[in-house]
């Protein structure tokens, strides 16, 4: 099978030389995803995604989402499709057996994901806002909720989405104006209006069940008086059976950029006065229950835009293998001499590499996240479980932000390898890079998880997240520097990630003084730089672990991909790491023309 959306020697390098995920087995609750069931799930997901869903990723995206008489269809290929995902039990892999999931590790479940978003990401998405939705019932609540729903909703029989932006408030969700009215039966009368909802209305299922943030009448102003409620489409007897329409209308679907076979829809909630929600957990703690969600929804978002990224690169090394033009600059002078492949032209071949150096770095970053939630679930110890789950909060923004960012640069890139092909949609680059961009916007913007990491994840619990993510990267620093081959490429990185120690005290003091505007001028490039020093870790250890293997002897066949992990270090390390501690020079000068321009200033 062709080498197609994402690299699976690279995949299993990761999974089982890096991160060692079979390891998971020797605990009772994944006792069964042994090396080789892992393997065989991958192949599975990887077989699944390129002979079943990458056909109908041209295809859904020219033929798009209709809305028709207050209806909303999507496109006809998808059912077919729908059902042969629900058929795998493909929507809640990660989740119990006992409400209709695999059970499998999270790591593992992001490989799979991994070849399926990078085959059709506006398709992925009705299955992860449907698992995400389904989360928040698992998590908050009731018994009869559960069982109302769960069930149904991870095995793909009804789907979820989440309902929080409103027109006048947009990323301040705390601005909200949908009310909830307490009814007598206990259930409260939903009114209001919401817009940018993926997957707000469809025909792949039966039922949509919509959690929804509103404000209970009499609540607090602002985001502490907010409360999240279940509302379905179709509202849900007591006996589990399906009732009557819930008076949530699609008023319209956006026309947008990319993701066109996703319906991106505008909902009125009530406007007959019949819409009703359950409350789904306390009153007044939907914006703290919904970050649940919300984090989840962050690392399916960067995911998501990784996909994008993976699928690009592959296309590109492809094409630059195959697309013939122009003679090796070395034989220039020779009239004789052939055209040769364009991956032979060095301003290619950096391209080339600039992406596979992010993609590398990126696939390590979320197997890793995965890995952390696998080990916070298996441990017993306290302290354990509470640094991994730290070292996923801090991560997380990274994760969004950083990762979608660079997604985006790479799929762009991508474009500039096909040259003029990849400008029109004949070929998939234009595609790709359209769907990428919305990834940099939706679940938070990336300036909002740019401030989330400088304002929340830096300063959280003293310190200490940080310092557990920096003891980390020292382990690999360490193992680095008894390697010949690293050795030079971990005192490099051991300088960057001293620098950024500086960093962060600068700009986390300076956040808590008066100079917290300009503070927050730099959350960007504080996340940037960051998330250079996490890539520059990544494809370091990447690095230790291939000259390892080749100092014990690979395989004739590995030795050009392990020799690939070296070179992949040295370039991020030694090309694009000395940018990074610029961007750290300017961050420690802290200029502060950003927030000292005038607003008048900013015409022509």
């Amino acid at each position: 099978m062709a080498q197609v959306i994402a690299d699976r020697r690279d995949v299993d390098f990761v999974l089982h030389e890096q991160l060692q995920v079979g390891d998971l087995s020797k605990h009772e609750l994944f006792a069964e995803f042994n090396k080789k069931t892992i393997d065989m799930i991958v192949s599975e997901a990887r077989r699944l995604s390129i002979k079943e869903i990458l056909p109908t990723q041209e295809t859904s995206d020219r033929e798009g989402c209709q809305f028709n008489n207050g209806k909303v269809t999507v496109p006809d290929e998808f059912h077919r499709l729908y059902k042969i995902m629900r058929e795998g039990e493909w929507v809640a892999v990660s989740d119990s057996p006992e409400y209709g999931g695999q059970g499998m590790p999270y790591s593992i479940s992001l490989a799979t994901s991994e070849f399926m978003n990078g085959a059709n990401y506006a398709f992925m998405m009705f299955l992860g806002l449907t698992h995400g939705a389904g989360k928040l019932i698992e998590t908050f609540g009731d018994e009869k909720q559960k069982a109302l729903f769960l069930k149904k909703m991870f095995t793909g029989e009804w789907a979820g989405t989440m309902l929080l932006t409103e027109s006048q408030a947009g990323s301040d969700v705390g601005a909200l104006t949908t009310t909830a009215v307490k009814n007598d039966d206990g259930t409260y009368s939903i009114t209001g209006n919401k817009i940018f909802i993926s997957g707000g209305d469809h025909d792949l299922t039966s039922n949509i069940v919509h959690p929804v943030l509103a404000r209970i009448e009499g609540a607090p102003e602002g985001a502490s008086g907010i409360s999240l409620f279940l509302v379905p489409k179709i509202w849900v007897n007591d006996d589990g059976s399906l009732g009557e329409f819930n008076d949530v209308v699609c008023t319209g679907i956006e026309h947008k950029m990319g993701i066109h076979a996703n319906p991106t829809c505008s909902l009125a909630l009530g406007g007959k006065g019949k819409c009703r929600g359950m409350l789904l957990g306390e009153a007044n703690k939907g914006m703290r229950n919904m970050f649940l969600m919300m984090n989840e929804a962050r690392l399916l978002v960067g995911q998501q835009g990784f996909g994008c990224a993976s699928a690009a690169y592959m296309h590109a090394v492809n094409y630059a293998k195959e697309r013939i033009q122009g003679k090796n600059l070395l034989q220039m002078k020779d009239k004789n001499a052939p055209s040769v492949p364009i991956i032979q032209h060095p301003d290619i071949r950096r391209t080339l590499l600039t992406m596979k150096v992010y993609i590398e770095g990126m696939r390590s970053l979320l197997y890793y996240i995965g890995l952390c939630h696998d080990k916070a679930m298996i441990t017993d110890d306290a302290e354990a479980q509470e640094k991994y789950n730290d070292i996923i909060e801090l991560l997380t923004p990274i994760a969004k932000g950083y990762v979608t960012d660079r997604s985006w640069e790479v799929c762009s890139h991508g474009v500039q390898v096909f040259g003029g092909y990849g400008y029109i949609k004949d070929y998939p680059m234009e595609q790709l890079l359209r769907d990428c961009r919305i990834a940099l916007i939706y679940e938070g913007t990336n300036g909002i998880q740019a401030m989330d990491l400088l304002g929340r994840k830096l300063g959280m619990k003293k310190g200490k997240p940080i310092m557990e993510l920096l003891g980390e990267m020292q382990k690999s620093i360490a193992a680095a520097k008894n390697m010949e081959a690293t050795q030079s490429l971990a005192n490099k990185t051991d300088t960057t990630i001293n620098k950024l120690g500086e960093v962060a005290m600068h700009i986390g003091g300076m956040a808590m003084s008066a100079k917290v505007m300009t503070a927050f001028a730099y959350a960007y490039p504080f996340m940037e730089v960051c998330g250079d020093v996490v890539m520059a870790w990544m494809l370091l250890w990447r690095a230790t672990i291939a000259a390892t293997k080749l100092e014990k002897g690979a395989k004739k066949k590995d030795i050009p991909f392990y020799e690939g992990k070296i070179k992949s270090a040295e370039f991020f390390i030694c090309t694009i790491l000395p940018v990074t501690l610029g961007k750290m020079n300017a961050i420690l000068e802290s200029n502060g023309a950003v927030v000292e321009i005038t607003d008048e200033a900013f015409v022509s």
